[in-house]
C-alpha cells in the first residue's frame, strides 16, 4: 500500500434484491427492518401502497418498489423485509423489498453516477451504480422513490 493513497468519502449501503436485480439502499436513512406482518390496506391510495402497519404504536405506510419499479407483483417468502425509512426524522415509510442481502460499504470511486434517460421511468430512482466484489448494485435515490408528496 502507498502511504499517499487518496482518502475517498464512503457510504453504507444495505443490499436488496427487488426480482433478480440488486439494489444498494443509503443506511443513514434505514430505521430498522422488520419481517413481513399484517398490513392494512387504505382505500384510495396508490396501487404500489400496499396500506399501513403498527410498529409499537406508530402507524407506518407500506410501499411495494416492485409495483413502485413497474415489476410484477410476486407471492411474499420468508426473506421478505420491510425496511423502514426515515428521510425526514417524524416520517417514517415502509418498503418492501424481495431479500436483503448484506451491508456493503463503498468508496467514491466505485460509485458510477448514472446519466438519466427519459424514456426509462425508473432510472429516476437511480442515482449511481456502485460496484462491489464484481457485482453492480443500483443506489436507489429515496428522496425520487418515496417522494415529498408521498410521505405522510
Amino acid at each position: 500500500m502507498e502511504d499517499n493513497k487518496k482518502e475517498f468519502e464512503t457510504v453504507q449501503y444495505i443490499v436488496v434484491k427487488i426480482g433478480s436485480e440488486q439494489y444498494g439502499i443509503d443506511i443513514r436513512y434505514v430505521d430498522n427492518i422488520v419481517r413481513i406482518q399484517k398490513i392494512t390496506r387504505v382505500p384510495k391510495i396508490q396501487n404500489y401502497f400496499k396500506g399501513v402497519i403498527n410498529l409499537r404504536g406508530e402507524i407506518v405506510p407500506v410501499m411495494s418498489l416492485r409495483i413502485k419499479m413497474n415489476q410484477p407483483e410476486s407471492e411474499l417468502t420468508n426473506a421478505a423485509r420491510i425496511i423502514i425509512i426515515k428521510l425526514e426524522p417524524q416520517a417514517a415509510i415502509g418498503i418492501i423489498v424481495d431479500e436483503v442481502k448484506e451491508v456493503v460499504t463503498l468508496e467514491e470511486n466505485e460509485i458510477e453516477k448514472v446519466s438519466y434517460d427519459a424514456k426509462d421511468e425508473n432510472a429516476g430512482y437511480i442515482n449511481g451504480i456502485g460496484k462491489h466484489e464484481g457485482e453492480l448494485i443500483s443506489l436507489l435515490d429515496l428522496h425520487a422513490v418515496i417522494g415529498e408528496k408521498e410521505i405522510v
